[in-house]
């Protein structure tokens, strides 16, 4: 396949980053890649990826850098430590991280102000099966020049991809998503705990709800799941959600703003955190409700 014209590094070979890189690779993409556990990133440089001793060595060697980690902390360590002094102007960062969106505009600011690198941030919908397949849905924050660039770039992740104004507006959007699929995956445990202990195969209320007023993907994905008892391999994890659910609360203090089923939501995933469950799959949180 012919590769297409852009040199990308990519930052983070987690969960969704493995299957974002390969589809790159598949696409016709050059990609450098870096990550803190350099073993994670043995099933990308098979599949053609060069493997960078440093990000400052991969932010040098490409045009768009592009970053999906943890947290706010990471992504801040990574740009102050690693990208400020090795960006430049003709270079572009594309931020997939779920953080903070008063952290990414300062960040954005103190790039463009040390080496002249643009900054879209661009978190995802759509999970694990959502980066295999190629259809995230993207929200992004950032210029319309450097927003055309990241649509090009990341074609092929991505179902839709939605400008949704300037730098930070897209992690603003992605707390909302993120409001909505965490009461949801909540809710749906609750159901299928309560439906098991009234007598109802669990297993078929994700068939029967389909296409109804009911019908979501979290519970097409997580439903089945839940009924079987099934949380391997993880998808997902529950410190992800309460991340975004902490991020949810904050906002809303800034903003002066209401949001008590997200806050109960935060508490009620930091309650399943607390019990051993922060680095497995969101769809265990049926045994909180199977056990009382």
């Amino acid at each position: 396949m012919l590769g297409r014209p852009y040199k990308l590094g990519f930052v983070g070979i987690g969960l969704m980053g493995r299957p974002l890189v390969l589809r790159l690779l598949q696409a016709g993409d050059q990609v450098w890649v870096w990550n803190r556990n350099p073993e994670k990133t043995k099933p990308v440089a098979e599949a053609g990826a060069v493997v960078c001793g440093s990000v400052a060595e991969l932010v040098r060697a490409v045009d768009v850098t592009i970053l999906c980690l943890s947290d706010t902390a990471a992504v801040e360590q990574v740009v102050a430590g690693q990208i400020l002094d090795n960006g430049g102007p003709s270079k572009l960062l594309i931020d997939l991280s779920s953080i903070d969106p008063e952290a990414t505009r300062r960040l954005a600011r103190e790039l463009e102000s040390a080496c002249g690198m643009a900054w879209v941030d661009a978190p995802v919908s759509g999970g694990t099966a959502g980066a295999e397949q190629g259809t995230l849905a993207i929200m992004a924050g950032g210029d319309a020049a450097d927003i055309a660039l990241a649509r090009e770039v990341l074609r092929p992740l991505y179902s839709r991809l939605t400008h949704m104004g300037p730098v930070g507006s897209g992690q603003t959007t992605k707390i909302c998503n993120q409001m909505i699929v965490s009461c949801n995956v909540l809710v749906i445990a609750e159901m299928m705990a309560l439906a098991k202990a009234a007598g109802v195969d669990s297993a078929k209320i994700p068939e029967a709800l389909a296409g109804g007023f009911a019908d979501s993907k979290p519970l097409q994905i997580v439903g089945p799941e839940m009924a079987a008892e099934r949380f391997e391999p993880v998808k997902w994890r529950v410190k992800t959600l309460l991340k975004d659910l902490n991020m949810a609360a904050e906002l809303a203090t800034k903003q002066g703003s209401a949001v008590p089923m997200s806050g109960l939501a935060a508490q009620l995933m930091q309650l399943h955190g607390s019990r051993g469950f922060l680095e497995q799959d969101p769809s265990t949180l049926v045994k909180q409700y199977l056990r009382s």
